[in-house]
């Protein structure tokens, strides 16, 4: 009988296969694990460059007519975001024609003044609000990303204030309201 101290070479080889698959599966973990960390960062400066840019030009438009907002606007971000761009595209707000839905299917429904007067409503609302569509652009070493974010803008200086009967001040100011009178008791 012969008295073997060492390993055999089946099972040096057998141990070498263990240790190399967990080598690989925990590099395959690593790599997966910054791969969603990198994709986390990336997300996270999307975000805050669009809410950033966002409020810059609500900042920028606020007071302003709707007419003095460009269709189209771009820029990049500086230095320290070069591979992010931005992209602006702005369009009047365009409401569906709801009067076939007045109007039902069986021809019964609304009279000639309210469909003039939901035509007049739907032309008002779409004078007075304005669409703001921001995109940021990721260029990646493999494609470009776009993210994006729709704000409207609202001009409360035109619509309603201005017909007659609707309640409001010409030229967009508050209705005026008489000042509360003394007394009284309520019912």
């Amino acid at each position: 009988m012969r008295n073997s101290r060492g390993f055999t070479l089946i099972e040096v080889l057998f141990a070498l296969m263990i240790l190399t698959g967990g080598i690989l599966i925990l590099g395959n973990s690593w790599s997966g694990n910054f791969m969603r960390i990198r994709k986390s960062n990336m997300y996270s400066d999307v975000a805050s460059l669009l809410e950033r840019k966002m409020v810059e030009l609500e900042a920028e438009y606020t007071g302003h007519a709707l007419t003095e907002i460009p269709e189209t606007r771009e820029g990049d971000f500086g230095s320290e975001h070069k591979n992010y761009k931005w992209k602006m595209k702005s369009r009047d707000l365009k409401f569906p024609d709801i009067s076939a839905i007045i109007v039902g299917k069986d021809g019964g429904g609304a009279d000639d003044n309210i469909l003039s007067m939901i035509k007049q409503m739907t032309d008002i609302i779409g004078k007075s609000i304005k669409e703001i569509k921001v995109t940021v652009v990721v260029k990646t070493p493999r494609k470009e990303m776009e993210f994006s974010a729709t704000d409207y803008m609202i001009d409360y200086n035109t619509g309603l204030a201005g017909l007659p009967g609707a309640g409001g001040a010409p030229g967009g100011a508050p209705p005026q309201t008489p000042p509360p009178t003394g007394g009284g008791g309520g019912i």
